[in-house]
């Protein structure tokens, strides 16, 4: 492996303890803020060893083919130290900074909703519960003029029938037919008080 390979693969690995220390706060910060529980908090740490597995050997692929060596270790230490030495708190607050954002975006998108869909559409339904309540108020209403107004039709109807109605009360089965019709009436005809 020539010389210039080495520092390639070395810068490369510092890279990559950056990298795992950045990957490392933002678990470390996501976790703390979601209140994860402890066994989900396990599988977690598995899925970040897995991913920061995973991210240093394709970087060390990418720069010597996969060749491990001891300055390899050196370089990913150093750039764990450096990183946490001097980026950590400002990668931490940065991190902060974006979770009072996502949290800020989606309680206006959420008042925007209730004002913009929630609201009209509760509006407009209150709107229609008046607008049938005085519907069917007027219906009643009218229903009860109506009833005033064929009263005295039917009183005269029923005096004009009356002859008729006593020769037919011989009858038996006219009779019966006669008090169902009366009965039907006089419940939907029924005088109010």
């Amino acid at each position: 492996m020539s010389l210039q390979v080495q520092f390639v693969t070395l810068g490369m690995m510092f890279l990559g303890g950056l990298a795992l220390g950045v990957l490392y706060d933002v678990y470390r910060v996501l976790t703390d803020r979601l209140n994860i529980r402890n066994w989900v908090l396990a599988i977690l740490d598995i899925i970040y060893w897995l991913v920061g597995t995973v991210l240093v050997f394709r970087m060390l692929y990418a720069s010597n083919h996969g060749q491990l060596r001891l300055f390899i270790f050196i370089g990913l230490l150093v750039g764990i130290v450096c990183y946490f030495s001097f980026f950590s708190r400002m990668t931490t607050a940065f991190i902060y900074f974006m979770i009072k954002v996502v949290v800020g975006t989606i309680r206006i998108g959420k008042r925007m909703i209730d004002l913009f869909i929630v609201a009209p559409i509760l509006f407009l339904y209150r709107c229609l519960i008046i607008m049938l309540g005085f519907l069917t108020a007027l219906a009643i209403f009218l229903y009860k003029v109506i009833l005033q107004l064929l009263w005295p039709f039917w009183r005269l109807f029923a005096w004009l029938l009356s002859p008729l109605i006593g020769r037919v009360k011989s009858w038996p089965w006219l009779t019966l037919l006669y008090r169902a019709i009366v009965a039907w009436w006089r419940q939907w005809f029924r005088r109010s008080g």
